[in-house]
């Protein structure tokens, strides 16, 4: 079974609906984050990465963003998943490593997190392996979820590895 970690946003939770949606069809972990603590949680989600070691790291708002951190310092360099990422609204800047797939999706309806910031982080990544996927859709990316989309995503994802 394909080992998950996800990484929840400021409204999410290990309790959460993606959370909850996959760790029904994967082996996943969520860890519990102080969202108030940006440090802390890249922190938290890097133990998490050394003692789990998923085959998929999938990131929400927030959680995209730490999960950019981690990518960014070299903490995670397998295949992730971002979902409505707010990299830039934390101070991080649109970079992404080489050779590492990162699957971006962002809703079009998104009021929360400007589509915009994803396209800049896409665009500064390796064109061969980062993949934006815009879809109609809100910031919590509901449709995607009900519809199954994320587990998809996450699936596609897994069989990069």
């Amino acid at each position: 079974m394909t080992k998950v970690q996800f990484i929840h946003g400021l409204e999410g939770s290990p309790q959460g609906t993606k959370a909850r949606l996959l760790a029904e069809h994967f082996e996943a972990r969520t860890p519990a984050m102080d969202t108030s603590d940006f440090e802390g949680c890249v922190e938290v989600q890097r133990r998490c990465l050394e003692a789990f070691a998923p085959e998929v790291l999938v990131g929400s708002s927030f959680g995209g963003a730490v999960a950019v951190a981690l990518l960014q310092r070299g903490a995670w360099s397998g295949p992730t998943l971002l979902l409505a990422q707010a990299a830039e609204r934390l101070g991080l800047a649109p970079a992404l490593p080489d050779a590492v797939p990162v699957w971006i999706v962002h809703g079009l309806r998104d009021d929360v997190v400007d589509p915009e910031d994803s396209r800049r982080l896409a665009a500064a990544g390796d064109p061969s392996q980062v993949h934006l996927i815009e879809v109609d859709d809100d910031h919590p990316l509901t449709a995607s979820v009900e519809s199954g989309a994320l587990l998809d995503w996450v699936r596609g994802l897994a069989a990069l590895r």
